[in-house]
């Protein structure tokens, strides 16, 4: 939330200084990449180009037959996007290109073996973004603004390594296999996981 702010601020500073030039504007918005804001210019009659952020972090637990894991799932999420108006302000076409550093980290442990295992989650860091949207962010007043859209962020990859101390040569070789084992299962689970579904909602406020 504060990065948000932070971003927010800095928006307000950019329209300070060139909001007489261009219909300019900025956004709070919440959705599935987190909480963040936009700020917006229109570059030509029906297309604005838009910037933003969106991040955050929530815990998330699963279990497996081998293992139980607690974690959570950061989001870090920096857009560069194109917004194309065909039908006026309202409706809109959405494209560009998301820079992400989202990632899920978690320590498991393992149900039979003494032990535990460090398990991260992490996607591609530059993901083409397409969609639809309904409001303008660079629209003037107070109005509200939507996306509706995915991220083609390729499969992600999952890694997952033993924490051995304490344990004996023996036990960590087990561990370690069992390490490799649920890897090689969690790989292909999230193998066909190649898109994030990006929903936000949030208003804007435009000069």
């Amino acid at each position: 939330m504060k990065r948000a702010l932070v971003f927010v601020a800095a928006a307000f500073t950019y329209l300070a200084a060139y909001g007489t030039a261009h219909a300019i504007g900025a956004g709070l918005k919440i959705g599935t990449t987190g909480i963040g804001g936009d700020v917006a210019m229109s570059v030509f009659p029906l297309v604005d180009a838009r910037i933003g952020w969106a991040g955050g972090s929530l815990s998330r637990s699963y279990s497996t037959s081998g293992a139980s894991y607690d974690g959570k799932m950061k989001l870090n999420n920096l857009n560069a996007l194109l917004d194309f108006h065909p039908l006026g302000p309202t409706f809109r076409l959405t494209g560009g290109v998301i820079l992400n550093d989202n990632k899920y980290d978690a320590t498991g442990t393992p149900s039979s073996i003494p032990g535990s295992f460090q398990a991260s989650v992490k996607g591609n860091s530059a993901a083409p973004y397409l969609g639809v949207g309904w409001g303008r962010v660079a629209g003037m007043g107070i109005n509200w603004y939507a996306d509706l859209g995915a991220m083609f962020m390729g499969s992600p990859k999952a890694t997952i390594t033993a924490n051995c101390g304490g344990l004996s040569a023996a036990q960590c070789t087990t561990l370690q296999n069992q390490a490799a084992t649920e890897q090689s299962a969690l790989q292909d689970k999230i193998n066909s996981f190649k898109v994030y579904p990006v929903l936000s909602i949030g208003f804007t406020i435009g000069f």
